[in-house]
């Protein structure tokens, strides 16, 4: 019998173990804690202090695989968007994903930024990066910084209404429509 078959330890990667197991409970609305998870993923109560410091460092994991996953489902078919109407694809993508993930969502943008935390940093930058891109496409004698800010604050308040039930979300199609119609508003004088 294997050292690791009697310690009851077998995972080929931890750490990302841990952070299913994570995400699972807090996409299921459960509270974790660094023991909660280690018991979830069936290693010992330590087990997760190998990779993370803290439950403030699992979170901050949890976020960058966020912002990954969402700047994922901005990209979807790989390519930029070339209009202010693509553009708009992008503001839906993201309140897309906060409906769909609203607790993943809430962690990314609910908890203060670990500026130590370099995986949450540069998942966040390349988000970050990518809509820079997009915009530079779109508008390029736009000011990007401005457009970014307004179009950012557009997509993540129309999320948060959404999430709070200020405004009903009922089929996506409405919600899509929605955010398409607002970014219209918004870009109408753009470009």
């Amino acid at each position: 019998m294997s050292t690791s078959e009697k310690s009851g330890y077998h995972h080929g990667d931890l750490r990302a173990a841990l952070l299913t197991t994570a995400m699972q409970m807090l996409e299921a609305g459960e509270s974790f804690s660094l023991r909660a998870v280690a018991r979830g993923a069936g290693v010992s109560a330590t087990a997760p202090y190998r990779h993370f410091a803290d439950r403030d460092a699992l979170e901050s994991a949890l976020a960058g695989e966020g912002f990954r996953d969402l700047r994922a489902d901005l990209v979807g078919d790989g390519e930029l968007p070339a209009s202010l109407d693509d553009l708009a694809e992008f503001g839906v993508a993201y309140v897309s994903f906060a409906l769909r993930r609203p607790a993943l969502f809430r962690l990314m943008f609910g908890t203060p930024c670990d500026d130590e935390n370099d995986e949450r940093v540069r998942a966040a930058a390349a988000l970050n990066e990518l809509l820079a891109q997009a915009l530079a496409q779109v508008a390029p004698g736009a000011d990007a910084g401005a457009l970014a800010d307004a179009g950012w604050g557009l997509a993540h308040g129309l999320a948060c209404l959404y999430l709070d039930g200020k405004l009903v979300a009922g089929s996506s199609g409405e919600v899509e429509a929605r955010v398409r119609a607002a970014f219209a508003a918004v870009t109408a004088n753009v470009g």
